[in-house]
């Protein structure tokens, strides 16, 4: 299953956006480019660029490589209403997302280990692809013999009900979680501008 294998941290401060918990700590001691010539780079940035960094974004943001981020946009612009908006709705529905909103694990790479180790179920089914997409409904629990994991206890404990979306019932008590509804774009609060995207595919 491809996943991009190099540092999200680097990435993180080349794109100025701290894509991972990790991240976050990266970029206070050092917020600029790395590479020799990081803090030396300044410069006007092109419309082209601009646009590239917020695809770059989306994709190192929700762990998506490149041939289904494009897919996720060809499926965005053949739905009804805006195009950036839909997008933004298919990448939250993943299933490796949805497990990160609701807090089982602290990072959208964590929450995408818990759906390939197979630890999680969809309405009672076994389901390990973390781009599955999820409908409103759909409920998500763990596996019997993943009930105890350490890591996804105190990942719910250190989550503060703030962090919760309201488009997702969580039951802490019982580690499980419900998909109420496709969230609007109001509602998803992330570091990058989709309609800039959608302005770098239409050319």
């Amino acid at each position: 299953m491809a996943r991009f294998r190099g540092s999200i941290t680097k990435v993180s401060r080349r794109l100025g956006v701290a894509l991972s918990p990790k991240a976050e700590k990266y970029l206070e001691k050092r917020p600029y480019a790395p590479g020799e010539h990081g803090q030396s780079r300044r410069g006007k940035v092109s419309e082209y660029a601009l646009q590239l960094r917020e695809k770059q974004k989306m994709k190192y943001l929700y762990g998506v490589l490149e041939k289904q981020f494009r897919n996720y946009y060809k499926k965005a612009v053949s739905q009804r209403g805006v195009t950036g908006d839909n997008l933004v709705r298919l990448l939250e529905r993943r299933f490796d997302n949805v497990v990160f909103r609701a807090g089982f694990s602290p990072s959208r790479a964590g929450a995408r280990q818990l759906v390939t180790h197979g630890h999680l179920l969809v309405n009672g089914r076994k389901v390990n692809i973390p781009s599955y997409l999820l409908k409103p409904g759909d409920a998500i629990e763990f596996r019997q013999k993943s009930q105890n994991l350490d890591a996804v206890t105190d990942s719910l404990n250190k989550a503060p009900e703030s962090r919760i979306p309201s488009w997702i019932q969580v039951d802490k008590a019982h580690k499980k979680a419900v998909f109420l509804t496709v969230p609007e774009r109001e509602e998803v609060q992330e570091p990058f501008n989709e309609q800039l995207v959608v302005e770098l595919y239409s050319k």
